[in-house]
């Protein structure tokens, strides 16, 4: 069963296959995988430089290493399913007045060989508890206007639109409710972990 966890060494075969899948595609990748391919990708085929990227993903939520298309501390979770590297999400603990409005607190990628699965949706849904635990309630999400997947995503996990500012949608999603149902433990779908 997929779940939600900490970046980790053991997805590195996994994770670098998804990114080459996704650099080899039709859509440009956005300016977070940009950077990270800039700073990475010469050196994390190897376990070292991969060991770096990974520990930098994890220095994200304290605040530390934070590069300029991340702003803000966030928490970085990938979607996983045994080995499997499914997606990427993170959690900005808080927003810029950039940010509000476009990118907000949640942001999510689904590998291009995952998706059409229901993966986004029950990515979202796995995060809303742990956010609300980060103290981010309610959580802002935006999306391109024209994306119609993830405008529908965010709708089946509670978004209420608040309004467009440009091309982007504005929605906003109660976390408390889920962290309630997630109890006291780990959130459904997240699984802490050690980094190696």
């Amino acid at each position: 069963m997929p779940r939600l966890e900490p970046p980790h060494l053991r997805f590195h075969r996994s994770y670098l296959a998804a990114v080459a899948e996704q650099t080899a595609g039709p859509r440009p990748v956005g300016p977070l995988m940009a950077g990270v391919l800039d700073r990475h990708a010469g050196g994390w085929q190897e376990s070292e430089g991969f060991a770096r990227f990974v520990a930098e993903m994890r220095a994200w939520a304290r605040g530390d290493q934070l590069p300029p298309e991340m702003p803000v501390p966030a928490t970085v979770l990938w979607w996983t399913e045994g080995d499997t590297h499914l997606g990427t999400l993170f959690i900005r603990h808080r927003l810029t007045p950039q940010l509000l409005d476009f990118g907000g607190h949640i942001g999510a990628a689904v590998n291009a060989g995952a998706r059409g699965r229901g993966h986004a949706t029950a990515m979202l849904r796995a995060a809303l508890p742990f956010a609300g635990r980060l103290g981010v309630d309610p959580a802002l999400l935006t999306c391109d206007r024209s994306n119609t997947a993830s405008r529908k995503v965010i709708e089946k996990c509670g978004g209420v639109l608040e309004d467009r500012r440009g091309n982007s949608l504005r929605y906003w999603i109660g976390t408390a409710n889920a962290t309630k149902t997630g109890g006291t433990g780990s959130a459904p779908g997240v699984e802490a972990s050690s980094q190696s």
